[in-house]
């Protein structure tokens, strides 16, 4: 018994020492990994919570009005834009994992099968739906003014030779329309959620040299905190880098 009362009142001891980091994350892959974090930092004294968001928004809103500590959903380009949009000034602690936005279609096998005037969906924030055309445009299925222009837009498209029609849509919702339309540009993360396998199923896909390496991001008043910093290292453990290439088997890409 009084072992037993020791213990819990360790327990209650470590409970009461330890740091706490909230971190916003998107449910796969980014939620996968940091619960795979979650043990080496508790060993640290850090205890690590996730909470979950399916939207590209509220976790950057909420990291700079300062009601999460970090978030870990988005490459540095989206970051980029959502700054110079929102007036916000949150930065990049560390590079994590690479996921390949593909070319997915419910109808077709290969993507010279797209017919005259199809439908083509892709994710209607500047970034990534700048990374879609250029995707398109490296495929040969359009040209566009700029091929190195990360923010180029339909509007930039100078060739489209099948007369494709573009829709833009908010980039967790366009897995739902896939039965909708000819062909759909879709993040790795949303890609998995809907079951999809990006090795398998995309018709085209980024390669090794996409500069949209998913970040872990934080504000300038915390990025370099102890915390923070452990949480950095614990991503780039060995553990999460097994974890990445035995869960995933390359639709999700270590970037350290």
């Amino acid at each position: 018994m009084k072992k037993l009362l020791a213990l819990a009142a360790a327990v209650a001891a470590f409970s009461a020492q330890a740091d706490t980091l909230t971190v916003a994350a998107s449910p796969v892959p980014h939620a996968e990994i940091l619960n795979v974090v979650k043990p080496l930092l508790e060993k640290q004294g850090v205890e690590l919570k996730v909470k979950e968001f399916t939207d590209y928004i509220q976790p950057n809103v909420q990291v700079a009005e300062k009601r999460l500590d970090a978030n870990f959903f988005q490459h540095q380009p989206y970051l980029d834009e959502f700054n110079k949009a929102r007036g916000t000034d949150l930065v990049s602690v560390t590079g994590v994992h690479l996921e390949p936005l593909g070319a997915y279609s419910d109808k077709l096998k290969k993507l010279d099968e797209l017919p005259t005037g199809a439908t083509v969906v892709i994710p209607n924030d500047a970034t990534n739906g700048g990374r879609a055309l250029l995707l398109l445009a490296k495929a040969g299925v359009i040209t566009l003014k700029d091929n190195g222009n990360i923010l180029s837009t339909v509007k930039d498209i100078t060739g489209n030779g099948k007369n494709l029609k573009f829709r833009e849509l908010e980039a967790a919702t366009i897995p739902r329309v896939l039965t909708q339309v000819d062909l759909a540009l879709i993040n790795t993360n949303y890609a998995l959620e809907a079951k999809l396998d990006p090795e398998k199923d995309a018709l085209a896909i980024e390669g090794n040299d996409s500069p949209y390496v998913n970040i872990l991001v934080a504000r300038p008043d915390n990025k370099d905190s102890a915390d923070m910093q452990k949480l950095a290292e614990a991503l780039h453990s060995p553990e999460v880098k097994q974890f990445i290439s035995e869960k995933y088997k390359g639709a999700v890409i270590p970037a350290f």
